[in-house]
């Protein structure tokens, strides 16, 4: 890729990484319009990276708190409502990672289509938009147990289906549980810590087998997903409470009616 895609590619990532319109519907538009080529391996691992760097930074006396309390629990220290978060999003995570394993290979093969796209963006954007209007929006983050983590880690692994949007799905089912809106975001926003691990790591271990790596496309990648991804989070989470989820529901209803279109004209 050129610098213009890389640039490009990455903004566009590193801004719907975290915003509940899917990443996937957004980087097949450039292919299904300019005709530019897939991203490649070196520039996912440079956007989960980027991503990882962002989220980080911005939640970084929040998992600090997390990964203390936690660790004074795991070895022997009472049970705190932090160490309870920090074992809730552990929880949350095993569902993704189990279904990555099992399932990523028949995803990657038979559901990146521009119909398969289109089809989840549409669906769980109406989803998104139920559970913000008839949610109670009551409870907060430390009123997470067990079970609706585990419900809220169920629906993150749904999210491998592409154009379905991990924090579009995770917000959603925090939502229908009568979180508000700020608890379901960051919840959202701090589980998806683990899983990006997890799976850029997986990805920079296929990197790593490759002859020939694009340092200078990963540097690049890398550094302007993580700021696009860092003022998404900070925009999201200040706008929030007031804008609510219709523009993004609305936003979602029209860019898979531009993936229809797009399918309807190939």
């Amino acid at each position: 890729m050129d610098f213009l895609q890389i640039a490009f590619l990455a903004i566009i990532q590193g801004l719907t990484e975290f915003l509940p319109i899917s990443s996937s519907a957004h980087l097949i538009l450039p292919s299904a319009v300019l005709g530019w080529p897939d991203q490649g391996l070196a520039f996912d691992v440079a956007v989960h990276v980027g991503s990882l760097v962002a989220v980080l930074w911005y939640f970084r006396h929040d998992v600090r708190v997390l990964i203390v309390h936690w660790s004074k629990n795991i070895t022997g220290g009472r049970s705190t409502p932090e160490s309870r978060l920090g074992w809730q999003i552990i929880l949350a995570t095993i569902p993704a990672g189990l279904a990555g394993l099992l399932l990523g290979d028949f995803i990657e093969t038979h559901l990146r289509s521009t119909a398969v796209i289109a089809t989840t963006t549409i669906l769980f954007g109406i989803l998104l938009g139920v559970s913000d209007i008839y949610g109670r929006r009551s409870r907060v983050l430390t009123e997470f147990t067990w079970r609706s983590a585990l419900f809220v880690g169920v629906a993150q692994a749904i999210a491998l289906i592409p154009g379905t949007s991990r924090s579009g799905i995770t917000i959603t089912a925090a939502l229908a549980l009568g979180f508000d809106r700020a608890a379901a975001a960051r919840f959202s926003f701090l589980m998806a810590i683990p899983i990006i691990v997890l799976s850029g790591g997986y990805k920079t271990l296929q990197l790593a087998q490759l002859e020939h790596v694009p340092w200078f496309d990963i540097a690049l990648g890398t550094v302007l997903s993580a700021i696009a991804a860092y003022l998404c989070i900070h925009l999201f989470l200040t706008w929030i409470n007031r804008i609510g989820m219709l523009p993004f529901v609305i936003y979602r209803l029209l860019l898979g009616a531009v993936l229809i279109v797009i399918l309807i004209n190939t």
